[in-house]
């Protein structure tokens, strides 16, 4: 059986265009241009909107063959963009800005997540919802993430050691066994797995608090933006549409996101959920009047005061807004 999202009635006009040009007959072929987007994680919903351009042939009918690789634990993002195995690579403002200071020519083409998604995770009986509620709380986190709570606390005029941290594997299990008061998490997977589990979960969204950094960001090499430029404007355009359709169904994304991928063990309501989660810290009023991925001057500015708090230190240049400027116009 194919599976295929063309049966929802938005991206069954975008698939009708694909078959027909305007005289309503068949297109003829055109060559394919083989790349690859490398993924930051291993495959899910999180990525719906490139399985939706894959799966509908919109990259192929701008003329790219497009080779989604899987990311995880052991396959970083930034190696193959710098190598040239894949043309784009979905990162982070902090990792780019790491790989950028070992001198690696990367800019930031396009940011799909608007918002941060680090948030901190509690119970509705000892809640937190600001971040002055985090004194005097334990928190369970990974204590590589310990920058990333002392930056929020900077920007929040709060006592850092006033917190007591508890180190725990990537898990909701400490919060809901007492162990813990909260958790550092991002908004879209342990609250995510707690309300699954029929758990409620209060979380603070570090982006509202001043904890800004740019997420799930669109990157590529100074050479690629010199000497490949319409494949990134066709990859990018591909992206865009992709997920404006996730937004437009996002449970017919994680249907998708299931079918594309039978022996990842998702789950489907999982799945679902985490959609419905993430979408709105991908688009916002910004979005809507520029297009997807794009980002405004004053976020790179607060950007780069928050990787100033993680020891990181850039300039604006790191944001290339060229290729997104096409993809956009008109």
């Amino acid at each position: 059986m194919t599976h295929s999202l063309t049966r929802r009635r938005l991206w069954q006009a975008g698939a009708a265009g694909l078959a027909l040009g305007l005289s309503g007959l068949p297109r003829p072929a055109r060559a394919q241009e083989a790349v690859a987007l490398q993924l930051s994680w291993l495959h899910s919903v999180q990525f719906a909107g490139s399985y939706i351009a894959l799966q509908n042939g919109w990259w192929r009918e701008s003329g790219l063959e497009v080779a989604l690789l899987q990311g995880g634990p052991n396959a970083p993002v930034e190696p193959p963009v710098v190598a040239g195995t894949a043309l784009v690579g979905i990162s982070a403002a902090d990792y780019a800005a790491a790989a950028v200071a070992q001198g690696a020519p990367f800019r930031i083409i396009g940011v799909a997540m608007q918002k941060n998604p680090f948030a901190i995770a509690s119970l509705p009986g000892n809640p937190v919802e600001t971040p002055a509620d985090l004194a005097g709380k334990s928190i369970g986190m990974a204590i590589a993430n310990t920058p990333v709570l002392q930056a929020l606390c900077k920007l929040n005029d709060v006592d850092f050691d006033a917190i007591r941290i508890v180190p725990t594997q990537y898990s909701a299990q400490p919060l809901v066994a007492g162990e813990v008061d909260c958790l550092l998490c991002w908004e879209t997977d342990l609250p995510v797995a707690m309300a699954i589990q029929g758990i409620e979960a209060r979380t603070m969204l570090m982006a509202d608090h001043g904890y800004a950094l740019h997420s799930q960001t669109y990157i590529a090499t100074e050479d690629s933006l010199a000497h490949r430029r319409e494949a990134l404007v066709a990859l990018m355009a591909g992206e865009a549409r992709g997920w404006e359709a996730c937004r437009a169904d996002s449970d017919a994304a994680a249907d998708l996101t299931v079918a594309m991928f039978p022996d990842a063990g998702l789950d489907l309501p999982t799945q679902k959920l985490q959609a419905r989660r993430q979408l709105p810290l991908m688009f916002s009023e910004l979005t809507e009047t520029h297009g997807f991925g794009w980002w405004s001057d004053e976020a790179v500015e607060a950007n780069i005061r928050t990787l100033s708090l993680l020891g990181r230190e850039v300039t604006p240049a790191l944001w290339d807004r060229s290729i997104l400027e096409a993809v956009h116009a008109g």
